[in-house]
């Protein structure tokens, strides 16, 4: 008598890994948006269309780190105290009106720009306030600080003509700021892509629906929606369509005109009532459809044609968890590599399993996990009691997913792990 398979991941043929996966399709990709020049208020999270150069040093003048007085080094006593007069007075903004002379000190803040010489270089270092004390017009200065302290050099951070971004990431806070001090107020990047966007499945209902005999409320759409708005794309909501075949070819075949990508979930697997593999196959093309992965093996990619256009399809799972799980690791570095972007994988973190665990070979899995600190000083995972496909609340008690690759089939609690983090999949 044979044994039922308790394996929802059994057969059906092989399954193709996701790196193979990745690997069959991204180069078969390439950047399908424009580009546009939005301003700085508006480049959060974009992809950068072009390098920026810098059209200017930063700081564009040497300048005081500190609140002091700016000397010239010679002038200092390198064995005794030095008395120098005060001559005069330089603040952000409101530099020194002359050239400084030497033989005297100029009162300097943070910021200010040191000033000029008045017969050749001007003052070259400066002496906190901490290492002085003022008496009436004049100042004395400990001896033994090194020449050129607390000065900050013009160009000291960004150089004229240094490429400061490159085309293709993703601008962070960060890089905005920096494109705001060269001086820019807009960044060429790439226009948002264009995705429509359907759940499939009779099941379904709108949420605030009532919910008839055997339906629930449709989940899979809104978190799509989010994570597809998060990486900057423009989300057209085309909203739940019927398990009918020829439906399925009708939506898809609109759907193509005026998008740049299509993603589904639901309706991708083997079952009589999944129909969208066979509209997808229909209507374009199907590259491959089921992964040797942990939750979210059916996983359709692919593309529909329409005026002789291919665009590309990504249809997911139809479990909740496995939407997210899919969403990460093959749609999002399809998305961004239609955008334009550099990287594409998230970065992964090294962590310590705190659980033992086994597993099937040759298929990733991801297990969702919470980090704890350990006595080591770094971090520690937990496992997730319940780790069925459809428990969408586990993803929002997880941190993230631990990562274990297809070799490996026997974890053991202490072993460091893959960890990605929900914070780092924005």
């Amino acid at each position: 008598m044979a044994q039922l398979s308790d394996d929802c991941f059994a057969g059906g043929g092989a399954l193709t890994r996701t790196d193979a996966a990745l690997d069959l399709l991204l180069p078969r990709l390439a950047t399908v948006t424009g580009r546009e020049t939005v301003p700085l208020a508006a480049a959060l999270d974009r992809i950068l269309a072009e390098d920026i150069v810098a059209p200017i040093d930063v700081p564009g003048e040497d300048n005081s780190a500190v609140d002091g007085y700016a000397v010239h080094f010679a002038d200092l006593d390198p064995a005794a105290e030095t008395r120098l007069g005060v001559g005069g007075r330089a603040a952000a903004g409101h530099p020194l009106a002359r050239a400084a002379r030497r033989g005297e000190a100029i009162r300097i803040f943070t910021g200010a720009p040191l000033p000029k010489g008045e017969d050749g270089p001007g003052p070259d270092t400066v002496m906190m306030q901490e290492d002085c004390r003022e008496d009436g017009d004049w100042v004395v200065m400990r001896p033994g600080i090194a020449k050129g302290a607390n000065r900050r050099l013009a160009g000291e951070d960004v150089r004229r003509g240094q490429t400061i971004l490159s085309a293709g990431q993703r601008l962070r806070p960060q890089d905005i700021g920096l494109a705001a001090a060269v001086g820019l107020t807009a960044v060429p990047v790439s226009k948002r892509l264009k995705v429509a966007l359907f759940s499939t499945g009779d099941e379904l209902a709108e949420p605030g629906q009532v919910l008839p005999a055997g339906t629930i409320h449709d989940s899979n759409r809104f978190t799509l929606a989010a994570l597809l708005s998060q990486l900057g794309c423009e989300v057209d909501d085309l909203g739940i369509l019927a398990d009918r075949e020829a439906a399925l070819r009708e939506a898809l075949d609109r759907a193509a005109s005026g998008h740049d990508l299509i993603v589904t979930s639901g309706g991708v697997s083997t079952g009589e009532e999944d129909h969208v593999r066979a509209a997808v196959a229909a209507t374009g093309r199907l590259h491959l459809w089921r992964l040797a992965i942990k939750p979210g093996r059916p996983v359709a990619l692919g593309q529909v044609n329409r005026d002789g256009r291919a665009v590309p399809f990504i249809g997911l799972p139809g479990n909740p968890v496995a939407v997210m799980v899919t969403f990460f690791t093959m749609a999002r570095p399809m998305i961004l590599k239609l955008m334009g972007a550099r990287d594409l994988a998230p970065p992964r973190f090294k962590v310590r399993a705190g659980f033992d665990y086994k597993k099937k070979k040759d298929r990733r899995e991801y297990v969702r996990v919470r980090l704890s600190p350990d006595s080591a000083g770094g971090h520690v995972a937990s496992r997730f009691p319940r780790d069925g496909a459809g428990i969408l609340s586990s993803m929002v008690e997880a941190d993230g997913l631990v990562e274990l690759p297809e070799e490996l089939t026997t974890l053991a609690a202490g072993a460091m792990v893959d960890f990605l983090s929900f914070a780092e999949v924005r």
